[in-house]
């Protein structure tokens, strides 16, 4: 195999792991479609819900009773999510929770619930 044959496979294997980690499931993280994040919201107490889109994404719109903790200052704003209440994490497609969720549970957190499509599947009350 010369250079080129050798990149070009290396090249390739980045970007398989890549996709892999940006779509393949979180292991501990439940995934719910609008209706049953709805229901399991209202459910389980105590819990808090948060939104991991930018604060300008929020303002536009956002699930009543969400917590703004956008993914880009997570790991700097842990110390305002409870590790004993039920986690329910959004944003708008589903992507960036997933990344959320995958960062709390190496943070020690337990019970994570995603919103499978993010606020673009929500159906129910919208705060602006």
């Amino acid at each position: 195999m010369d250079a080129t044959n050798g990149f070009i496979v290396l090249f390739l294997l980045v970007i398989a792991w890549f996709f892999y980690k940006k779509f393949a499931k979180v292991k501990g993280l439940t995934e719910l479609n609008h209706t049953v994040f709805a229901e399991k919201l209202k459910e389980t107490k105590p819990h808090m819900l948060i939104d991991v889109r930018e604060p300008q994404e929020f303002k536009s719109g956002h699930i009543a009773g969400a917590k703004n903790i956008p993914l880009s200052q997570l790991d700097q704003r842990l110390s305002e999510i409870p590790k004993d209440k039920a986690l329910f994490l959004y944003c708008q497609s589903g992507m960036r929770s997933k990344q959320a969720a995958a960062k709390l549970m190496r943070s020690g957190y337990g019970s994570l619930h995603h919103l499978q499509g993010g606020f673009m599947a929500w159906n129910g009350k919208r705060m602006s």
